[in-house]
């Protein structure tokens, strides 16, 4: 079992930069890709960004490419967000997440779950 709690949400104007923290439980986190997805209100859960658990490779949504750098620190079990460039619709809830079983862009194959970090960005 891997329990995750997400930080770093809040305010920010557009153009800004936000880093979204992702604290794990478990000695398997290690072992689990991550992933980061948003949902805003009224919409299905986004793909954002993901990472392997052994090579560290990183894939982004194209949304996010160029502005959000995944990382992730095994020792100290945590996984980030750095987002900058910020736009409006960057607004939403940010979960974190981890263990995928299969498309590592579909929310339906992830199996531990984070309850959310609100990002808001005002134009």
């Amino acid at each position: 079992q891997v329990q995750l709690s997400e930080s770093g949400g809040g305010l920010v104007q557009a153009g800004g930069s936000l880093r979204l923290s992702c604290a794990a439980s478990g000695r398997m986190f290690s072992s689990y890709s991550v992933a980061w997805f948003r949902q805003a209100p009224g919409k299905g859960r986004e793909f954002v960004a993901s990472i392997n658990w052994n090579d560290f490779g990183t894939r982004y949504a194209e949304s996010a490419k160029g502005r959000f750098t995944m990382a992730r620190n095994n020792d100290e079990n945590t996984a980030s967000l750095q987002m900058s460039s910020l736009k409006p619709e960057d607004t939403a809830v940010y979960y974190c997440a981890a263990y995928s079983t299969g498309r590592y862009d579909s929310a339906e194959f992830w199996n531990y779950w984070g309850r959310g970090t609100q990002v808001t960005v005002s134009s």
